[in-house]
């Protein structure tokens, strides 16, 4: 693989000078700014080798590096060696900007050196586009190209864009019209004065139309654009991917559509006064078009907001919140087999593995339990790849096992167990750290800090409005006391039937001023993890409801109001045993040991009726009070 990265930097170079370019940027991103990408958009790990979901790659004449976070250090370290490129580890003191590193690179030439950057506009934000050029402006008066795709000329064989086939989303499942959510979408646009609006994110156009695809993987969305205007909507697709019943939906819908290239034309003939766009959701090219339009009339003004729909899907009314709780039903029928299963497997009472249940793997673990969610009704595929990380790999954030780093169980130590599964009615995402056998004292106390900062999120009741933020303090207090943290965020949102991340609302360190409302889902996730030794993660995915009163001096009302206002709180959706075994039972409060029994009596309440009397008698044991 490192030499065939090789080859391909050497084909890109021949490129840049032809075109007179000093360097290339490569993001991670395509021309809908998604967190995952069709494999057609993948240019970053075409020509890098470097295959996490976040980094940015950039090629000089001399050079190249790799600029990721601290979820990919150790992975990018290891795909990286062999080839020419640098690894920058973002948000680590001395690590130098992009521009910064670009400059210096081109600095050292001997000849008049090329100023140009290039990066193809049709897959960065227009906001990207922005600081990008500031910031190159600011090295020596580098400039930025963004009409020009090297990878249109040197990447043979590239996988074309998905064709596969859009499917109609129920309303048994989704509790809305595609017609009420187009008002609603007015109505906020309305209210910004805006006539229309450009929508590139594929999520949300999957939620506005009550459609569902799989161009992308794990995330049931097509490849689109959808324009609203104040009086019509279009949907810009292959139409290829459109069967007889969706078109036949769509024009129901009053839903036009257009070919999916022919998106920049209609921009250029947008007739509204005024277009709202999201500058870090519609990409360069598109906005810019917009922006410009056509020379012969008024250019439209452009309204540069969030979408309203990224905040309308992020709460769930009652049919997403009870299709959720089925959904974590079944899930939790499959985990509770699972781990059943894995812990008949690995004996760990004898300490030995079982003769008959030959080698297990990171691999093998992930696809057995694969197999348990997809024999359950509504079932359409897995939400992301499962992180099944043993010793040492568990210390990597984001570890997914392959054939070249798959390494067997041993019946001593943690396994790291992230996964989750989409069901027609809901996503699901859970992790569990289980002990395989016997564990030292650093392992159980750790397991015990993460556990602590899990449930005190859990526990929190705090004001309708509040940012995330202002909570993630609570996962990592008795971490912090004891030396110890994590960079990645302690929760996200997660869609119905959608993407497995969903925001703008998260629980971080970082600002982020999205608020918390009733309706809303977020994952409770804190971490820890010792690079070369092991890693802990503990998530439930909760949802946000009006706060119940605790005792009769509450000043909690039944519907959660109090002379301050709304107060809100988590329920659990994610049904599932707490590995107990690892636990410092003497470093729980009291409240933290309540909550974990109330936690566990739940849990065997709703799961057992759909349990075999074998699973229910492991299950009893599982969730057994400390």
């Amino acid at each position: 693989m490192n030499n065939t990265v090789n080859q391909r930097l050497e084909a890109l170079r021949e490129e840049m000078r032809r075109e007179h370019l000093a360097a290339f940027i490569f993001p991670s991103t395509d021309p809908h700014q998604g967190e995952y990408v069709p494999d057609h958009w993948k240019g970053r790990e075409f020509i890098s080798g470097f295959d996490g979901s976040a980094g940015t790659a950039v090629v000089t004449m001399t050079g190249a590096a790799l600029w990721t976070d601290s979820r990919y250090f150790l992975a990018a370290e290891e795909q990286l060696r062999g080839t020419e490129f640098q690894l920058m580890k973002l948000k680590v003191g001395g690590t130098p900007t992009i521009a910064e590193w670009i400059a210096k690179s081109i600095s050292t030439l001997d000849t008049q050196p090329l100023t140009e950057v290039g990066v193809d506009g049709m897959v960065c934000s227009a906001a990207m586009v922005r600081e990008l050029v500031g910031e190159l402006r600011s090295e020596g008066g580098l400039t930025l190209r963004t009409n020009f795709d090297p990878l249109a000329r040197i990447w043979k064989n590239r996988p074309p864009v998905p064709m596969n086939p859009v499917e109609i989303f129920p309303m048994e499942y989704t509790g809305e019209s595609c017609t009420s959510k187009l008002q609603r979408i007015r109505q906020a646009l309305r209210r910004q004065h805006a006539d229309g609006m450009l929508m590139a994110s594929l999520d949300d156009i999957a939620w506005t139309l009550n459609l569902r695809g799989t161009d992308v993987h794990c995330t049931p969305v097509f490849v689109s654009y959808l324009l609203i205007t104040s009086h019509d909507a279009t949907l810009f697709i292959y139409k290829e991917k459109l069967t007889p019943e969706v078109m036949a939906y769509l024009k129901a819908e009053h839903i036009g559509v257009e070919d999916y290239v022919h998106v920049k034309d209609v921009l250029r003939n947008y007739f509204e006064y005024s277009i709202l766009m999201d500058p870090n959701e519609v990409n360069h090219t598109l906005f810019s078009i917009a922006a410009a339009g056509n020379g012969q009339r008024s250019t439209p003004l452009v309204i540069e907001a969030e979408s309203p729909v990224k905040r309308m899907k992020t709460v769930k009314n009652a049919v997403e919140q009870e299709g959720f709780r089925r959904a974590m039903l079944r899930d939790g029928v499959a985990m509770v087999r699972f781990l059943k299963w894995l812990e008949e497997q690995t004996a760990v009472l004898g300490g030995q593995f079982q003769k008959d249940s030959g080698t297990l793997t990171e691999l093998s673990v992930s696809e057995k339990l694969r197999q348990l969610r997809a024999g359950q009704p509504l079932f359409r595929d897995i939400s992301f790849d499962t992180i099944a990380a043993y010793g040492p790999h568990g210390a990597v954030v984001h570890y997914e096992p392959t054939p070249e780093t798959d390494i067997p169980l041993q019946p001593e130590g943690l396994l790291l167990l992230d996964s989750g599964a989409q069901y027609l009615d809901g996503t699901t995402d859970i992790t569990r750290t289980i002990a395989l056998g016997p564990l030292t004292d650093e392992m159980r106390r750790v397991y015990t800090l993460v556990l602590k900062g899990h449930i005190q999120v859990e526990l929190a009741r705090f004001p309708s409005g509040i940012s995330g933020t202002q909570l993630d303090v609570l996962a990592k207090r008795a971490m912090w006391r004891d030396g110890l943290s994590y960079l990645h965020g302690t929760g996200h949102g997660v869609g119905t039937y959608l993407s497995v991340h969903e925001g703008p609302h998260q629980i971080r360190m970082e600002w982020k001023p999205a608020p918390l409302l009733a309706g809303m889902t977020v994952t409770d996730e804190p971490g820890i993890y010792l690079d070369g030794r092991f890693g802990v993660r503990i998530e439930n995915t909760l949802l946000i409801v009006p706060a119940a009163p605790r005792g009769t001096d509450d000043q909690i009302s039944q519907d959660g109001v109090t002379e301050f206002g709304q107060f809100l709180q988590f329920e659990p959706l994610t049904l599932c045993p707490i590995d107990k075994r690892p636990i410092l039972t003497e470093l729980l409060d009291d409240e933290e040991r309540r909550w974990l029994n109330d936690y566990h009596q739940m849990v065997c309440e709703r799961l057992a009726p759909l349990l075999t009397d074998d699973e229910k008698t492991w299950l009893f044991m599982a969730c057994s009070p400390l």
